[in-house]
């Protein structure tokens, strides 16, 4: 029996909800860790998260750590998050992004 994109959608919340406050991962690692859909089906459940304050959508960013998914926040809301939790930001990108990345196929074993 396949997946609903639904039902998919709340495991990638799932996911999102355990990215310690700090970190970062990415859409990529995501996917691999459900094994469903891939990044993109993450970055989709990523834009139709905002509505729901217990989903921390600006701790995902792409691979190489760059804030792919800003626009879908508003002016520089995902930064200024991502400030707020003592992270560094530069041309909409995560500095030390390999420092601060979490990995949920390690973490979450």
């Amino acid at each position: 029996m396949q997946k609903s994109k639904e039902n998919s959608f709340d495991d990638i919340y799932e996911v999102v909800k355990l990215v310690p406050y700090g970190r970062v991962t990415s859409y990529g690692a995501i996917a691999k860790y459900l094994g469903t859909g891939g990044a993109r089906m993450v970055g989709w459940a990523m834009n139709a998260c905002h509505s729901m304050p217990d989903v921390p959508a600006h701790r995902v960013l792409n691979r190489n750590g760059l804030l792919t998914g800003k626009h879908h926040f508003g002016g520089n809301r995902m930064q200024e998050l991502l400030e707020s939790e003592g992270l560094k930001v530069e041309k909409d990108q995560l500095v030390d992004f390999k420092k601060y990345y979490w990995n949920p196929s390690e973490e979450l074993l």
